[in-house]
C-alpha cells in the first residue's frame, strides 16, 4: 500500500517561474550580462540555482565573475522569491485531501533549505510532514539523498512512497530512489520531455494524482 507522497516544489506545486526570471536577470543586469527570457530560465532550473547561473551566464566566465553574478542573484532572490509565486491550482486541494486520507506529505526540492522551508511555511502550512531542501550537507537531486532524508523522518520506504515531479530531473531522482513516479504536465517541462526521460505515468491536472494514488493501492 502506498502511503507516502513525495513532492517536488518548483513547477509541481508552485509556479516559481516569474520570481526566478527577474532575480536571474536583476543579478545579470547588474553585472552588465545579457538578461533571459522567461522561456530560456524555464528551461535552466531543475538542477538548483547554482546550475541555474551557470547555465544564464556566457561559457566564458571565470569563478570570481560568476561568485558575483551568483552572490546577487541569491541576494535578490532571497528577498524576493514569494512576489509573483503562487500554487498551481487545486494543489492545495489535492494536498487536503491526502492529509485526510492519512497520507504522509513531504517536499523535496534544489532550492535552498531556507526558501523551501519559507514557502512550505507560506502555502502549505500544516499540510506537508517534512520538507528538505538543498544545503552543505546534502548531494541534491536527482542524488536520492534528499528523498531518502524525508523517507527516514517520515518513517516510510521507497515501496509505500510514490513521487510527483515535472522535470527530467524528479524522473532521475525517482528512479535513483527506487520510487515510483507520476510526472505533471503543468510545471517546466512538456510531455515529450518527460517521455524521452523515461517518464510512464503522466497527469494533466491536480486532480487526476488521486485517481494514480488509488489504482496503486486497488
Amino acid at each position: 500500500m502506498k502511503n507516502t507522497i513525495i513532492f517536488d516544489l518548483d513547477g509541481t506545486l508552485l509556479d516559481t517561474l516569474e520570481d526566478l526570471h527577474n532575480s536571474v536577470n536583476f543579478a545579470l543586469s547588474k553585472y552588465g550580462y545579457k538578461e533571459r527570457t522567461l522561456d530560456e530560465i524555464r528551461t535552466f532550473v531543475g538542477n538548483g540555482v547554482k546550475v541555474l547561473i551557470e547555465k544564464a551566464l556566457p561559457n566564458y566566465i571565470n569563478k570570481e565573475e560568476f561568485d558575483k553574478v551568483f552572490n546577487a542573484f541569491k541576494e535578490h532572490y532571497s528577498k524576493n522569491c514569494n512576489v509573483k509565486t503562487k500554487p498551481y491550482d487545486d494543489i492545495i486541494k489535492i494536498i487536503k485531501i491526502l492529509k485526510n486520507k492519512k497520507y504522509k506529505v513531504a517536499v523535496v526540492s534544489n532550492k535552498s533549505d531556507r526558501e523551501v522551508q519559507n514557502l512550505t511555511k507560506i502555502y502549505f502550512d500544516g499540510l506537508v510532514d517534512v520538507a528538505v531542501g538543498q544545503s552543505d550537507d546534502i548531494r541534491k537531486k536527482p542524488y536520492p539523498d534528499e528523498v531518502f532524508k524525508a523517507l527516514n523522518i517520515l518513517n516510510s520506504n521507497e515501496e509505500e512512497s510514490i513521487y510527483i515531479g515535472d522535470s527530467e530531473v524528479d524522473v532521475l531522482t525517482a528512479k535513483n530512489s527506487n520510487l515510483d513516479l507520476i510526472a505533471v504536465l503543468w510545471g517546466f517541462r512538456d510531455e515529450n520531455q518527460l517521455r524521452d526521460s523515461g517518464a510512464k505515468i503522466l497527469v494533466e491536472k491536480p486532480e487526476e494524482i488521486l485517481g494514480v494514488i488509488e489504482k496503486y493501492n486497488e
